[in-house]
């Protein structure tokens, strides 16, 4: 069974999401520096302060123009970085780490992420793959130090684009720890019902759910609703095809819920009845992969 976790992305009210998610006992909110115009940490970690069995996954690699400011006060980037409001250097990854624990309010995150490393690929993908090996290391160290459990990517484009695959991650990873004993933990990326390739690969046993969940990484779908959109674009006709009786967004959920290999889905709600309605899709059983091979046919991909 797939878990609902909360996504902070587009919550408008941070603060009301995180109160929601916990009350509906969400095992997981993920969120970034950058979220709510970088606000989104400090609201987070008022409430999670007092609840510790709520896993926090973060990331680091975009920043706002404030934490751009400040990191070239720190010393950790350059000013093409600052300008460019990106980056991923082991020295601006201890930075805003540290940034967002003293945020969270947390000794350790249970998750972090590189956020979007393709945003740095400029044409050079070899060069993309130093730079996230000497990131895994950086990651690896905060690892052993304690105050990371594990590490990821999470990416809008990467795996789409072909930026970097699953196997090459998992080879940084064991680059970066020096042998097998890695802590590369989770990929996040956009599964929906408007970008359904990740589901269509998996279902035919590859791509990067697929391969991600047989080397034993928790795989976390983003934009499940594809930014909300899914709410009107899904026809009755559609949703009917995917379980009678749902509605546009249950079916869109439905679908993501049942992709083989997630570990689960990250929704931006700020309610606890959105929270509730979503988690009893999630608790239904998945569909089959037949049934999905039909939606994947009728949707063309």
């Amino acid at each position: 069974m797939a878990l609902l976790g909360l996504g902070t992305y587009r919550c408008r009210d941070v603060s009301a999401a995180a109160q929601a998610a916990i009350a509906a006992g969400l095992p997981l909110i993920d969120t970034a520096p950058v979220y709510a115009h970088g606000t989104a940490q400090t609201h987070l970690g008022r409430h999670l302060i007092n609840h510790s069995q709520v896993r926090v996954s973060s990331k680091v690699g975009h920043m706002t123009r404030s934490q751009a400011a400040a990191a070239r006060v720190a010393g950790v980037v350059t000013v093409q970085q600052a300008e460019r409001g990106h980056c991923l250097t082991p020295d601006y990854i201890d930075h805003q780490l540290a940034q967002n624990l003293a945020e969270l309010r947390r000794s350790r995150l249970d998750l972090l992420y590189l956020h979007n490393p393709e945003h740095d690929i400029h044409t050079d993908r070899q060069h993309l793959m130093h730079q996230i090996r000497d990131a895994f290391e950086a990651c690896e160290r905060a690892a052993h130090q304690g105050r990371i459990t594990g590490y990821g990517i999470a990416t809008w484009s990467g795996f789409s684009s072909s930026a970097f695959t699953v196997p090459e991650l998992l080879a940084a990873a064991r680059q970066a720890a020096g042998g097998p004993d890695h802590h590369l933990a989770a990929i996040q990326l956009p599964v929906n019902l408007v970008q359904l390739a990740p589901l269509s690969q998996s279902l035919k046993g590859g791509g990067p759910v697929a391969q991600a969940s047989h080397a034993g990484l928790e795989v976390w779908a983003s934009a499940p609703l594809n930014g909300g959109e899914l709410t009107t674009l899904v026809s009755q006709e559609l949703a009917e095809l995917i379980g009678p009786g749902l509605s546009p967004s249950g079916a869109a959920l439905t679908v993501v819920a049942s992709t083989p290999g997630i570990t689960g889905a990250l929704l931006s709600a700020s309610t606890t009845a959105h929270l509730q309605d979503a988690l009893v899709t999630f608790q239904r059983p998945p569909l089959q992969p037949e049934h999905l091979r039909e939606i994947c046919r009728v949707l063309r991909t």
